[in-house]
């Protein structure tokens, strides 16, 4: 390299796939020989790794799935895959039904026995909040459900009528 010309700061993925392609197009160019043999990639690693921002955020996605998948497996004794299973299982959203929240911007929340361990289901995050704070007691949503159908407003209102 001539003194004082800068060094190109090629990606490291996008460098493994340029090799890959000239592997393939130099056992195939027998095949194909009017084929063009594949450049060189000029992306600038500017992320950490060093990776082009592509290959950066891929690469992030598949560390933060990774993380997901091991954290479910030793918090909640989940088999590797099971959260994934148990998702298609529940169609992709929350396991109460009528709830329209669906397990695609964020991911649904591992429901569990908190007596127990022993895993539910996996729901959204008001419904998982809801479930902890009534202590996983089926009375205090009972008690909502009656509150709904028949609030004491409407009931205090209805007895003033009838006097």
């Amino acid at each position: 390299m001539p003194p004082g010309a800068k060094a190109l700061k090629v990606c490291k993925d996008c460098l493994a796939e340029y090799q890959e392609a000239q592997d393939a197009w130099t056992n195939q160019h027998w095949i194909h020989p009017e084929a063009i043999e594949p450049k060189l990639p000029k992306r600038v690693a500017d992320k950490p790794g060093p990776r082009c921002a592509t290959h950066w955020r891929k690469a992030h996605k598949q560390q933060r799935e990774r993380a997901h998948e091991t954290r479910t497996q030793r918090v909640f004794g989940l088999e590797p895959g099971e959260y994934g299973t148990l998702l298609a299982y529940q169609g992709g959203t929350c396991a109460i039904p009528r709830c329209p929240a669906k397990g695609v911007v964020r991911r649904l929340a591992v429901d569990h026995n908190h007596a127990t361990g022993a895993v539910r289901g996996l729901l959204c995050s008001p419904h998982n909040r809801l479930i902890g704070q009534s202590f996983d007691d089926p009375q205090v949503f009972e008690g909502i459900a009656e509150y709904l159908r028949n609030p004491p407003y409407e009931r205090m209102r209805n007895a003033e009528h009838q006097e």
